[in-house]
């Protein structure tokens, strides 16, 4: 399967992320961990994620002049996460380059925390099958980036969406295949009181008949 893509939508993301593969057993569930500082709101303009073929996120552009926020310059990404104490063993083992110098990582920039500059919020992705194996949620703090936010238990992928940051993860139940999850948890955050806090959280149930033939009833023979 192809890398996500440009300007995904979160459907779209959903979809993408029930490429799973079998590999993803081997991560350990580290949960979400939460963190940060900071005055509370969210901003006016989200950009979608930017797939990161050269080192690190997409060309900044111009905030709208009544937003707060400025737009961070180019940030190198991988080397955000590699030097993260925060970011698990297993996610930097997965950020490696999958063709030359092309990384699996998606990078977003949106205005989730207030700050004096937009976020950047990162995943990571498996090379084969573009599995979200980590996601992340870097805030300008003076010269630096500092990770106000975490998810690690694969197959996730967060988004900025209308100044909220939105994880889908998807679910796997005994007997399902690989590319066939039973469904999905939809957990939307937002930033209030210098940390993250779950706003809503919605389970989607995926139904078993899409896409599976009815059984054939062979007719009777006639008596003889």
């Amino acid at each position: 399967m192809r890398g996500l893509t440009i300007g995904r939508s979160p459907g779209q993301a959903r979809r993408n992320v029930q490429a799973a593969s079998t590999a993803v057993a081997v991560f350990v569930a580290l949960g979400v961990s939460l963190s940060g500082c900071g005055t509370g709101g969210t901003g006016t303009r989200d950009e979608g994620p930017a797939h990161a073929d050269a080192v690190g996120g997409a060309a900044a552009t111009s905030s709208p002049a009544a937003s707060p926020s400025t737009v961070p310059d180019r940030v190198d990404a991988v080397r955000l996460v590699q030097d993260d104490p925060k970011v698990s063993a297993e996610v930097k083992r997965e950020l490696k380059p999958c063709v030359g110098d092309q990384y699996p990582i998606d990078v977003s920039y949106g205005e989730l925390t207030g700050g004096p500059a937009e976020d950047v919020v990162v995943n990571v992705l498996t090379c084969g099958d573009a599995v979200g194996v980590g996601s992340y949620v870097y805030r300008e703090e003076g010269d630096a980036y500092q990770n106000v936010f975490l998810a690690e238990e694969p197959p996730l992928y967060a988004e900025i969406d209308r100044g909220d940051l939105v994880v889908t993860k998807q679910v796997y139940e005994k007997g399902d295949s690989v590319s066939g999850p039973s469904s999905d948890i939809v957990t939307t955050y937002r930033w209030a009181s210098g940390r993250f806090t779950e706003e809503y959280r919605t389970h989607n149930d995926y139904s078993n008949a899409v896409g599976t033939a009815p059984t054939e009833v062979p007719e009777p023979e006639p008596d003889s």
